[in-house]
Formats: C-alpha cells, sequence, structure tokens
C-alpha cells in the first residue's frame, strides 16, 4: 500500500461495482419482504380502502359510502392509479412501494455526496438504508412512509440545487408531500435556512432565497388547494388537508398519555362512543377537549414532551407487527432475530449520527470554514417531527422518513474514522 492509499474498505467502497452491488441488495431484499403477502391491517387497510375507492371512481369516501377527509389524501390518491393499471392487489402495494424505495436509493446517494462531501461516505449509507430491515419491512405495507419518504428526499434533493426549473419541481414535488402530511412545508424553511447561512454573503443573497422559497409555498399551496376547494364542496366546510388532527393531538394530551398514541382516556372513548358527531366535528370537539387538558395541566403537558421525544426515537422495527398477523408466512423466532438485528442496527446509526457532530465541526474549524452547511440537513430533518411529536404524540413510524438522512450522517462518522487509518 502506499503512503496515500485509501484503506482497504474505502477501496472497496469505492470499487466501480459496489454502486450495483449495493441497489441488487437493496431491491432484493425488499422484493423478499413482498413475497410474504401481508394483508393490510389497521392504517394499511384504511390507505388500501381509499384508494380501492378513489380507483373504481367512487371518490375519497369513509367507510359508509359518505364523502370524507379523514387522514390525508395523498397516499391513496397515487395508489388508486397504479390499482388502475394494475388491479387493487397487495402485489400493486408492493411493486409501487418497490419503486418508490429504489428511487429514494438513488437521491439518497447523490443527495448524501453534497450532504457528506464524500463519495465513500455516500455509498456507505446506500448500503446501510439497503440492509436496513424496517425499510424492507414496511415495502409490502399500504402505509404512507415508503412513498412519504421518497417525496421527502425529492423535495430536499430540488431545494438544495438552484435553478429555475428545479424550484418548479420542489413546489410541485412538495405540494404532493403535503397531501400525504399536512405538515411538510416546513421542510422549506429547513432547507433554504441551511442554503442561506451556508453562505458567507447570505445578507445579499437572502431576497433570492426568500423568493424562491415564496414561489416554492405559492406551488405547493395550488397543488393542495383543489382538494381543499372539494372539502369545501363536499364537507361544506374549508379543510385545506385533513380533518384528524384533533384526533392526534387529544390522544398525546389527556389523563392517560404517557407520550405515545394512547386513546385509552375515558375522555377520548367517550368521544368515540358518540354516534352523534360528523368526522369534522368530532375533530373539532377532540381539538377542544385536548386544548382545555392542556390548560388545565400546564405541567403534566411538559412533562409528556420527554416521553414523546422517548416514544418517538428508542424504539425502531415496527414494521414488524402488521406481519404478525397478516403475513401469509410467518416464523415467529426469525422475525424476532429481525427485529433485534434492526434495533442493534438502528442505534448504531443514532450513535454514529451523533458522533459525527463533533468530527464534522472540528474539520471544518481546522479547514477555515464556516459550522453550517449541508451537513445539517439530516439534523434539521430529524429535528421537524420531534418537533410536531412534543406537541402532539410520539410514535417510532413518524421517524421513519428522516432515516435515509440520518444514515447520511452515521456513514460521514464511519468515513471520518477510516480517514485517520489511513496510512500516512
Amino acid at each position: 500500500m502506499t503512503a496515500d492509499a485509501p484503506p482497504a474498505p474505502q477501496r472497496l467502497l469505492l470499487h466501480p461495482r459496489f454502486v450495483g452491488f449495493a441497489f441488487a441488495l437493496l431491491v432484493a431484499l425488499r422484493l423478499a419482504a413482498i413475497a410474504c403477502a401481508v394483508t393490510p391491517s389497521s392504517d394499511a387497510d384504511f390507505y388500501f380502502s381509499r384508494a380501492a375507492s378513489l380507483a373504481a371512481g367512487l371518490g375519497y369516501l369513509a367507510n359508509d359510502g359518505h364523502a370524507t377527509a379523514y387522514w390525508p389524501p395523498g397516499w391513496p390518491m397515487a395508489l388508486s392509479l397504479a390499482f388502475r393499471a394494475g388491479g387493487a392487489t397487495i402485489w400493486t402495494v408492493g411493486l409501487v412501494n418497490l419503486v418508490a424505495a429504489a428511487l429514494s436509493g438513488w437521491l439518497l446517494l447523490d443527495l448524501a455526496r453534497q450532504v457528506t462531501g464524500s463519495e465513500s461516505a455516500a455509498r456507505l449509507a446506500l448500503l446501510g438504508y439497503a440492509l436496513y430491515p424496517n425499510a424492507a419491512l414496511y415495502v409490502p405495507l399500504a402505509l404512507t412512509e415508503v412513498f412519504y419518504t421518497l417525496l421527502l428526499l425529492a423535495s430536499c434533493w430540488l431545494l438544495a440545487r438552484p435553478g429555475a426549473l428545479r424550484t418548479l419541481a420542489a413546489g410541485l414535488v412538495l405540494g404532493l408531500a403535503t397531501l400525504v402530511k399536512a405538515q411538510t412545508l416546513v421542510v422549506v424553511p429547513l432547507v433554504l435556512g441551511i442554503a442561506l447561512l451556508r453562505e458567507r454573503d447570505g445578507l445579499r443573497r437572502l431576497p433570492a432565497l426568500v423568493g424562491r422559497g415564496l414561489v416554492v409555498l405559492a406551488l405547493g399551496s395550488a397543488v393542495v388547494l383543489p382538494w381543499s376547494l372539494r372539502n369545501q364542496r363536499e364537507l361544506g366546510r374549508f379543510v385545506a388537508v385533513s380533518t384528524n388532527g384533533g384526533i392526534t393531538l387529544l390522544t398525546g394530551n389527556n389523563a392517560s398519555a404517557r407520550g405515545g398514541f394512547t386513546p385509552e382516556d375515558p375522555v377520548v372513548r367517550a368521544l368515540d362512543a358518540r354516534r352523534d358527531l360528523t368526522e369534522l366535528t368530532y375533530d373539532d370537539e377532540a381539538k377542544r377537549l385536548a386544548m382545555a387538558w392542556i390548560g388545565a395541566h400546564p405541567a403534566r403537558f411538559a412533562g409528556l414532551m420527554p416521553l414523546k421525544l422517548a416514544k418517538l426515537w428508542v424504539t425502531d422495527g415496527e414494521g414488524v407487527w402488521a406481519y404478525e398477523t397478516g403475513a401469509a408466512h410467518y416464523d415467529a423466532r426469525l422475525f424476532l432475530a429481525i427485529r433485534a438485528a434492526n434495533q442493534a442496527l438502528y442505534w448504531a446509526v443514532l450513535a454514529l449520527a451523533l458522533l459525527a457532530v463533533p468530527l464534522t465541526l472540528r474539520a471544518r474549524r481546522r479547514a477555515g470554514l464556516g459550522a453550517i452547511d449541508w451537513w445539517c440537513l439530516p439534523y434539521a430533518i430529524a429535528a421537524y417531527p420531534s418537533a410536531i411529536a412534543l406537541v402532539f404524540s410520539g410514535q417510532s413510524r413518524f421517524h421513519f422518513p428522516a432515516m435515509p438522512f440520518l444514515f447520511m450522517a452515521a456513514a460521514s462518522a464511519v468515513v471520518f474514522w477510516l480517514e485517520r487509518a489511513r496510512p500516512r
């Protein structure tokens, strides 16, 4: 080995066939998950049924046949297009999510090059995400997570690069993402804020970036507006995206709340038992009860915040749950082993992502660079579900879209160590 040759692990990462191998691994593991033929249940069954209704031309309907705005409609809308082409089956769901996962892998790789400034770290992030069991286990499920992760990665990939066409595309993608998760437009100031602060002449560029942000927000709102107008027409009231915010707020803030999604409180159960409420008035009443409880128990509300963060970030691997009741071939010991391996990998990624902060800051200080740059993006993306969880409730599935970004940060920490191990 010459004095400047990279160590063996880094040479392997830079091998011309490494990227192809990582993508093949990503696809193969997700195909294996699809082969388990998971029957939709719970939330997945709701989305599957709404998509089937849309594909049949019946509209976005509740189970009893009336028009609804319960839960954001973006994922059922997208899935319904695939159902029209390939039929309303679990195999169509798996194929759509497989395409989304593959595209997410490509975006992860390219965005990680910009975030980490290292080809080795970008390739390692792709490999880690390809091997990440929870990401593979979600692919057969008719849940929002895989599709939304693609939209989030695409939004950041477009926003992090200047250009008129990318700005227009970012607005359209963010609009669709908002129809999947209503809080997504928060991403715009996060990404553009990093773009501003990383520049030495940030004040001079501020008007252009503000203008770009306004264009993106306007386009995103234009994508959402037809759905909002549909709600005005069908429900008799303006509903921007969905009618479940108050319900989520109440289940995370009541006398029985323990940080997670717990509809066990007598007040929540009594509200659920009322048949005289429409979904709109149900959500309004839930929001009123939640705000009243928070106002009466501010200390308890503040005390729940650490518990909500713990519910959000401590555990991982919830994708296994759907297989316990819905998989055609379920082996409890095998899935327990997968869950254990997933949890170990997850904790390693979180630890390495945290370690990357001081390593990056020290390296940038030695190079005479400012503290803020694209390396901050994974932490900004992780911060936004954390902020939402502090108010509403913590669920481990809510951190799923942030995981590709955290794999980027974790990979950069590993590459820092490999660079230090390079012979001099």
